[in-house]
């Protein structure tokens, strides 16, 4: 039998941590490894096509060639250390006060699945809905959890645990959630510069 649930659901980048951890993940890569600088010229391009059409999945694939498993197995821990230090200081303790509460509390992300969980490790999240990657290429996707999906990944997320959602609450900082936001009775948009909540 399926029971309703209250539910608060947050984004990760820009939301909960002050910068994109697939963007700033990049970065380090660049920062330690000779193989990225050796893809500048599909970077630049595919640049190009995100202006284009931002949502599109073919740039974000073409974006990380450059990324290999074994790359990720070597840097993801030291750069997962790193990055938790752009974490806004209240998110932790919203997480937690928004489950006293007695509220389901669902993080989902566009950044991947070898990212995000040990990035909130240390919150007490219900789930950590991210984008799946395909084993042993972390350039490639799965399932992309962008846009109009993370509502399909908590869908799916609450039919597996047979409760009917009553989404109280979203944060996010980015348009991109519109999806999101919109099933919320509550929306809470976020500065993404400064982790505080914009004025409506």
């Amino acid at each position: 039998m399926l029971k309703k649930e209250d539910v608060v659901v947050f984004d990760f980048d820009g939301t909960l941590s002050a910068k994109d951890s697939n963007f700033e993940f990049g970065k380090y890569c660049f920062r330690h490894s000779i193989r990225p600088w050796l893809f500048l010229p599909i970077i630049g391009f595919t640049s190009l096509v995100r202006l284009i059409n931002p949502g599109g999945i073919w740039w974000r694939k073409n974006m990380r060639l450059f990324m290999t498993d074994d790359m990720v197995k070597k840097f993801a821990k030291a750069f997962i250390k790193q990055h938790k230090r752009e974490r806004f200081g209240w998110a932790k303790e919203q997480v937690e006060a928004e489950r006293k509460a007695g509220r389901k509390v669902i993080l989902v992300s566009a950044s991947p699945d070898y990212l995000v969980p040990e990035l909130v490790k240390d919150i007490k999240f219900d789930a950590v809905l991210c984008s799946k990657m395909v084993p042993n290429k972390p350039w490639k996707y799965e399932f992309l959890c962008w846009g109009s999906n993370k509502v399909y990944a908590m869908d799916e997320w609450a039919k597996e645990n047979k409760i009917i959602p009553h989404v109280v609450r979203s944060y996010s900082d980015s348009k991109s959630d519109m999806p999101m936001m919109e099933i919320a009775d509550e929306e809470v948009w976020v500065d993404r510069e400064t982790g505080l909540r914009k004025q409506a």
